[in-house]
């Protein structure tokens, strides 16, 4: 199965941005993006591809062991950006330091579970994907509609490890489903 390990924002943060996606949206040349569906939004720590059933009691108990040794901190979503002209996505402002140490707990503990993943060189940029575009497009004002965006604090409580099921083939504007198939505690 398809897995990564995420933090997942609570629903009044997740409206919040929804409201100003709402207006994005509106932006002129937005039905050429793929935009992301609400349902989806998430913050990845650790993306662990496929990953073989009998590795689960182990990258269990690894992600239980990284999210206990975190403790709960206060975040909030808030601008944004984009990679070259592919990806729109919301940004994070709070404690991001124990956020990326977060990442890195969850991608060692994997690793040592025994799942085979790729080593990432570069530090974690913890950011919330909106929207994609295949051809390449000016993403410039979709990041300028974001620039002062800043929801309500929050506190990251747990570490979830979500299981990603790919859109239906051949069917037009299909999104990724995605399965919350545990989730543990921080600092407990």
């Amino acid at each position: 199965m398809r897995l990564f390990a995420a933090v997942l924002p609570p629903d009044p943060a997740v409206a919040e941005l929804a409201a100003r996606v709402g207006a994005l949206r509106r932006l002129p040349g937005a039905d050429g993006l793929r935009w992301t569906e609400r349902a989806g939004w998430h913050f990845t720590l650790a993306f662990f591809g496929q990953v073989d059933e009998s590795l689960l009691p182990a990258l269990h108990e690894r992600l239980a062991r990284a999210a206990h040794r975190h403790p709960p901190h206060e975040v909030r979503l808030a601008g944004g950006g984009r990679f070259a002209d592919k990806v729109v996505w919301a940004g994070v402002e709070g404690d991001r330091a124990t956020l990326g140490h977060l990442a890195d707990s969850a991608e060692a503990g994997a690793r040592r579970a025994g799942v085979a993943m790729e080593r990432h060189r570069r530090p974690y940029h913890p950011h919330l994907t909106l929207a994609r575009c295949r051809g390449g497009a000016d993403l410039r004002p979709y990041v300028d509609g974001l620039a002062d965006f800043e929801g309500s604090a929050w506190t990251v409580a747990e570490l979830s490890l979500v299981r990603s099921h790919p859109p239906a083939p051949g069917v037009p504007g299909a999104q990724p489903r995605y399965e919350v198939v545990a989730a543990w505690p921080l600092g407990h």
